[in-house]
């Protein structure tokens, strides 16, 4: 299997007792060594919640960050080959960039911790919605979006499969998107539970405090490619990788390319490396000639593991 690609799945996949499958210790060493940097018991809240805790974006975000680096940490634990290349979801893209060697664990924490809030302050709780499209082709979402905006905000800005496309932008503007792209034959349009609009215009401001922050954190040049949300492409240059993750806040998730790239790049098997199984999902509607894995327990991981070696 030389031909493997990890994908890092990001906020939507969190949820109350995610890493009980896990039981490494390297899996409770992350948590602990997350704990200590954000000064706060993750471990507990991750085990035993609340849920509501956990789904706030401050919490979610370290939270997804530190599953998906506990679960690599396993992978290597267990001896499993270095993938050809890397992808993430939106903040799985982070996650990604730890694999790869270009930040530290302890770097990407702080960072997350930082972009969760700014992307919070961005918008006030309530001005922005975000909703998911089922059933209509991209361009139709993006001609709803253009229609029902009405001088606000909305945008298509999570390309996650054929025929699932989620918008955001002003409440009210992405309320109209729901009704019109419902009229235009939609199966269904669904408001996501989330505080904040990602991936469009209104996170502006949040990705120019973002790339300070950015700026002032090390970056070391990748181990392995990882393909980026804004731009479906690898870079090797740090401030490629920078600007990459700051254009991302206002930038579609591209990843229905994303996948499309890695098959076209020879990749034949995707593992989603974190707990769920969102991204094996989409991946399989994407591209169903290649074999996709969800490394959502030891089970699943010593099973990869085995067929990787």
């Amino acid at each position: 299997m030389r031909h493997l690609a990890f994908v890092f799945p990001g906020q939507g996949s969190q949820s109350v007792g995610m890493m009980q499958g896990y039981g490494a210790s390297c899996v409770q060493d992350a948590f602990a060594e997350a704990s200590e940097v954000l000064g706060y018991d993750l471990a507990a809240l991750v085990a035993e919640g609340p849920a509501e805790s956990l789904n706030q974006t401050a919490h979610t975000q370290p939270a997804m960050l530190a599953a998906g680096v506990a679960v690599w940490r396993a992978w290597q634990a267990l001896g499993g080959r270095e993938p050809a290349l890397m992808a993430g979801h939106s903040l799985g893209e982070y996650t990604a960039l730890v694999a790869a060697g270009v930040l530290s664990f302890a770097d990407a924490l702080v960072l997350v911790q930082a972009r969760a809030r700014l992307m919070q302050e961005a918008v006030p709780e309530g001005t922005g919605a975000m909703a998911a499209i089922l059933g209509l082709e991209d361009e139709v979402v993006r001609a709803v979006c253009r229609e029902a905006a009405d001088s606000e905000i909305l945008e298509a800005v999570n390309f996650n499969s054929p025929g699932q496309v989620v918008i955001a932008g002003h409440r009210a503007a992405v309320e109209r998107g729901m009704a019109l792209a419902k009229a235009k034959g939609a199966k269904r349009a669904l408001l996501l539970p989330v505080s904040v609009p990602s991936h469009c215009a209104l996170m502006r401001p949040a990705a120019a405090a973002l790339r300070e922050r950015l700026s002032a954190t090390p970056f070391s040049a990748p181990r392995i490619p990882v393909l980026h949300n804004a731009d479906v492409a690898a870079h090797g240059d740090v401030e490629a990788i920078r600007d990459a993750l700051s254009r991302q806040l206002y930038s579609p998730v591209r990843w229905v390319e994303t996948i499309r790239a890695m098959g076209s790049s020879g990749i034949t098997h995707v593992a989603e490396c974190g707990p769920g199984k969102v991204l094996a999902g989409l991946n399989k509607r994407i591209e169903g000639t290649m074999e996709t894995f969800a490394l959502t327990d030891d089970t699943q991981l010593g099973q990869l593991s085995g067929l990787a070696s």
